[in-house]
């Protein structure tokens, strides 16, 4: 049963960490980790405010992971074993949800990045046929 209680501290120290670094604002954003919502991939700045206000609920399941795990390794019997196991696990998926859904919402406050028109490689050198059409003639 030692194994059995180790799944949640593994994932409580990988979860908090990943919450640590969004947090801090240190979550690299082509890594895959993180709050990963249309909302949050919009924009390096959705992204950084999204996983800064998912990375406290995040820590926190990760605190709940590692304590449920400790819990799991001093119950007397299997069956109290298997209960905080279960009991960690769930509290870590609830609590990264919850995290993930106050990320989104953040991150859908940050405005859209300004569209580049069609044709324009966004370099901004003002040669493209897009801004020669919009500007007079002759000027």
């Amino acid at each position: 049963m030692f194994v059995v209680a180790l799944i949640p501290v593994v994932l409580g120290v990988v979860v908090g960490w990943g919450g640590l670094l969004g947090w801090r604002e240190k979550l690299p954003r082509d890594r895959g980790a993180g709050v990963r919502t249309d909302a949050t991939l919009r924009s390096d700045e959705a992204f950084r405010l999204g996983n800064k206000v998912a990375g406290l609920p995040t820590i926190f399941a990760g605190v709940v992971g590692v304590l449920a795990g400790i819990a799991g390794l001093v119950m007397p019997t299997t069956a109290g074993t298997i209960i905080a196991t279960l009991v960690g696990v769930v509290g870590i998926v609830a609590l990264v949800l919850a995290g993930g859904l106050l990320g989104h919402r953040a991150a859908q406050s940050v405005p859209a990045p300004a569209a580049t028109p069609a044709g324009c490689a966004g370099c901004a050198c003002g040669g493209c046929s897009l801004s020669s059409a919009a500007s007079p003639q002759g000027a």
